[in-house]
């Protein structure tokens, strides 16, 4: 009987170690779990004059310019999808190399 008794304090003290990090986790770290929608390309607007005319031309972003989402503690393509609206199938279609279950806090998804 005594020689259980020091594998379940262990086992006891481990998973009280891990309820006590998941918590941390799930409670709201702000400072470090932000999300930012990264562009990746802006509008520019130019403008020229002459003597005769005064004419503005303006670029304008593309409807379909990429946009990425910066993963956090938790984060799974299902939901990036529900935060962003994006379906998941588009999010792997243009993530092939990245698989929904290793994503890793801080890497970048494109979602657009």
């Amino acid at each position: 009987m005594r020689r259980y008794v020091a594998p379940a304090a262990f086992l006891l003290a481990a998973t009280v170690v891990v309820l006590l990090i998941r918590s941390g986790l799930h409670s709201g770290t702000t400072a470090t779990t932000t999300t930012r929608l990264v562009p990746t390309a802006t509008q520019k607007t130019v403008s020229s004059t002459t003597a005769r005319t005064t004419k503005t031309t303006k670029k304008k972003t593309p409807a379909s310019a990429a946009r990425f989402w910066t993963v956090r503690a938790g984060d799974t393509f299902g939901v990036i999808s529900t935060e962003t609206g994006v379906p998941v199938a588009t999010i792997e279609q243009l993530n092939p190399n990245v698989s929904s279950t290793s994503l890793f806090i801080g890497e970048k998804v494109r979602i657009r």
